[in-house]
């Protein structure tokens, strides 16, 4: 085989690599370029402010935004606002600090549903006139009578005859607030015998007399989300609508809007892909909403959630939620990512990027009786061994220390090379010691361990070239500062799953432990969302909201093990 041929096969096997890296909605976006649809791509994250956002969300955010800056286009956040009775301003300001904090930058492209009212109102008289929408006198549930089933086709309206100008009329008088709720709706006409449900003459308008969280009572009618939200893409000049798998049966309706009114020349294309699905973790908005309304867990942000606001107070990284939507793919195929794959992710990206600290989670004193009483000296601790652009700090080391209590037995198993009476352990950056006995309470739990220290070991390490097994870490009781640590394990009982069979969670009793601890010194001046490895006990992050100066509160991010192994591609 020739030089050249050779190069034209690698070069085509490498063009097929990159091809197959591609995921199906940017094969489909670089064939809409190709063939001219559109000359640009613009995409939006487009949630109703009807509660925070979860890790699902953030593949969404993620995925436009990406698809964006990919293809040199536009992104933009809008609110869906079209029903009243579920959105706040709290939830509008929550979402803009998520989706800013992920980094999906939409500069001063941020849009609601309700800015464009006006605009949706002039369409639906368009399509009155055009005798495609009319004014139905129906209720919720005859309506519903009416639609049919899967198996059976629907009935007409017996309003759907009526003049342009009667409907004309009647839109006008449900705008001015002559009929009350649930007496008037607009209707589409489009085909009662129609396979799709969706398409058998949707609701376009209802009357609702409320209160909007962005216009106050400018309107009493609202347009239905099927009808709004493809037109706000088309007000917009979203090229791409991309959304999850469970519009799919909405498409039809979708291109209907933003077709046949005529208006929009180059309307926008709905693309679905699959939602992420994590395992063994609560993301339904009614059951997060019970569970803070319970006071199960202490607010949407409690870091035991999966809510984007609770992965950042726990200490997850935007870096480390964009390599999990990354490594989770994009597909049509349902799928569900575990969720030790999201720890896998934080726990390389905070690895070499934390200062190992020093923290006792469960105290008990430790006395060196034959270290001077009243000295404290500074020992040298490397803050990263794994980079050393952290540089390094001072410990301050006196005759008593806290350790952990899990580091002395009196009656020790085989295997155990920790602290136990005659046995020599080093103390980690400082001395080797020896247990020599402890002293226990009434009721006989271990108050004081007691040992003495080998003052030629400094550092951590033996002149005579003597080894020791076990290796301890310790804080001095003089200097350390007093913190709450917060350990927190799955919400959810795993063996037994998410639900119950009546529908209720199988919450885990054990979800949040929290300790007493002592760090530190330096620990005590943490700022919030500051990040810390605490050796042998994990990641750990200084609590945005309960932290104080002086007593800091740390959530443990993810322990330091796991089993999982990223599978190989």
């Amino acid at each position: 085989m020739s030089e050249d041929m050779n190069c034209r096969e690698n070069g085509a096997a490498e063009t097929a690599e990159i091809r197959e890296s591609r995921n199906f909605i940017e094969h489909e976006i670089e064939k809409d370029l190709a063939e001219g649809r559109f000359d640009h791509v613009q995409t939006r994250f487009p949630p109703e402010p009807n509660g925070y956002l979860h890790i699902g969300h953030a593949k969404s955010i993620l995925l436009n935004y990406g698809l964006a800056k990919k293809y040199g286009g536009t992104f933009s956040l809008r609110f869906d606002d079209t029903n009243p009775t579920k959105e706040k301003n709290e939830f509008v300001e929550s979402i803009k600090e998520d989706v800013s904090w992920l980094g999906a930058d939409y500069e001063d492209r941020l849009f609601f549903a309700s800015d464009y009212f006006d605009q949706m109102y002039e369409v639906a008289l368009l399509l009155i006139r055009q005798g495609k929408a009319y004014v139905s006198d129906l209720t919720a549930e005859e309506i519903r009578e009416y639609r049919g089933t899967l198996t059976e086709p629907g009935r007409c309206d017996p309003n759907r005859g009526r003049s342009a100008e009667e409907n004309l009329d009647l839109f006008q008088r449900m705008r001015d607030g002559e009929f009350a709720d649930g007496t008037k709706t607009l209707r589409a006409k489009i085909d009662m015998a129609s396979s799709n449900i969706n398409m058998r003459d949707p609701i376009l308008y209802r009357v609702a007399h409320l209160h909007h969280h962005h216009l106050g009572d400018k309107w009493c009618i609202y347009p239905m989300y099927d009808f709004a939200h493809p037109l706000e893409d088309a007000f917009e000049g979203v090229t791409h609508s991309i959304c999850t798998l469970e519009f799919e049966d909405h498409r039809p309706l979708y291109e209907w809007v933003v077709r046949e009114p005529g208006i929009f020349p180059n309307p926008p294309r709905q693309i679905e892909f699959a939602k992420m699905y994590l395992t063994n973790v609560v993301t339904g908005k009614r059951y997060i909403k019970r569970l803070v309304e319970d006071h199960i867990v202490d607010g949407w942000d409690d870091p035991r959630l999966v809510s984007i606001s609770g992965l950042r107070r726990r200490g997850f990284t935007p870096g480390s939620i964009r390599r999990f939507v990354e490594l989770s793919g994009i597909s049509r195929a349902q799928s569900s990512s575990d969720y030790a794959m999201l720890e896998y992710c934080i726990r390389e990206d905070l690895r070499t990027a934390c200062r190992r600290e020093m923290a006792v989670l469960d105290p008990v004193k430790l006395v060196i009786d034959n270290y001077p009483e009243g000295k404290t000296e500074l020992l040298t601790a490397e803050n990263n061994k794994e980079n050393p652009e952290l540089g390094s700090r001072e410990l301050p080391f006196g005759r008593e220390l806290w350790i952990e209590r899990e580091d002395f037995m009196e009656l020790p198993p085989k295997k155990y090379f920790r602290l136990f009476p005659g046995n020599e352990v080093r103390l980690m950056n400082a001395y080797f010691v020896t247990c020599t006995g402890c002293e226990k309470d009434a009721d006989g739990n271990v108050t004081v361990v007691h040992a003495t220290y080998d003052p030629e070991t400094r550092g951590g390490d033996s002149a005579d070239g003597r080894k020791v097994k076990g290796t301890i870490h310790w804080v001095s009781a003089a200097a350390a500062v007093p913190a709450e640590v917060r350990l927190y394990e799955n919400l959810i009982d795993e063996e037994k799953g998410v639900y119950n069979e009546d529908g209720s969670l199988n919450l885990n009793p054990h979800s949040l432990t929290v300790c007493r601890a002592y760090v530190e010194p330096e620990l005590g001046a943490a700022k919030p969302y500051d990040r810390f490895q605490f050796v042998r006990s994990g990641f750990f992050c200084c609590d945005s909201r309960d932290s104080r100066d002086g007593a800091p509160v740390f959530n443990r991010i993810v322990g330091l093990k796991s089993s999982f192994v990223l599978p190989e591609r």
